[in-house]
């Protein structure tokens, strides 16, 4: 039972030694499975040097066992070197740079640009049409507003002073009657009158803008009188606020 025992007793030690030096989950230990030949040298050490105390027969046997256990030890630990989160002995790609996803062999994962973010919608327009069908907005061949088309204004100043407006764009079109060059000019100073009218009747100057399309956008037949007036129109185009 003594020779037992005294066998034994440096695999115990040799064994407690290495199991405090090696690894087993971060590779930051000096001794674990990439350097089992130092495990070996330490335990053959601490084997024969026990061994010795007896005889140096003794010292020999301790000594292989020692560096046979001390080898098994640091070969059996499994390290973490690169702190990826695989272990060493089925890392595929050691090295890999701190804070790397990788996948379950310890390789990067590939990265993707991201997504870029989805434009913001416009706000939604709406589009209000005064006319001279059936009421005549200017004074002939002027830019001068009607009592009628003041009142229509007028009607609708509410919606246009309401919270959720962001802008209102007068926009100003003509009938075929007259050269092109003449009726852009016209339709540009139409659009202007209206433009101020609604700025003196309180609605802010920072809001409305105007414009003139002439005669180039038609929305009926101009070879009818029905058609042209029609076509002889102001047109508000109202944004709302995005919600």
């Amino acid at each position: 039972m003594r020779l037992i025992w005294r066998a034994v007793l440096p695999v115990l030690l040799v064994s407690s030694v290495l199991s405090g030096c090696a690894t087993t989950s971060d590779g930051s230990a000096p001794l674990n499975q990439r350097n089992w030949p130092i495990c070996s040298l330490i335990g053959g050490v601490v084997g024969g040097g026990l061994g010795a105390i007896k005889s140096s027969s003794w010292a020999g046997g301790l000594g292989l066992l020692g560096a046979i256990t001390g080898g098994l030890i640091c070969y059996a630990q499994d390290g973490d070197e690169d702190g990826d989160g695989v272990f060493d002995r089925r890392d595929h790609c050691p090295g890999t740079p701190p804070n790397t996803p990788v996948d379950h062999m310890g390789c990067p994962l590939p990265q993707y640009p991201a997504k870029a973010p989805e434009p913001a919608p416009a706000p939604p327009e709406e589009v209000i049409t005064l006319s001279d069908a059936g009421n005549v907005l200017f004074a002939f061949d002027s830019s001068a507003l009607t009592q009628e088309a003041r009142n229509q204004l007028m009607a609708l100043m509410g919606k246009l002073k309401a919270a959720d407006v962001v802008s209102v764009k007068v926009v100003g079109n003509t009938d075929s009657k007259g050269s092109d060059a003449y009726n852009q000019k016209l339709s540009e100073r139409r659009a202007d009158s209206v433009a101020k009218f609604l700025i003196s009747q309180g609605l802010a100057a920072s809001k409305v803008t105007s414009e003139g399309d002439g005669e180039r956008k038609p929305v009926a037949d101009n070879s009818t009188d029905e058609g042209r007036a029609k076509n002889r129109r102001v047109e508000l185009h109202i944004n709302h606020q995005g919600t």
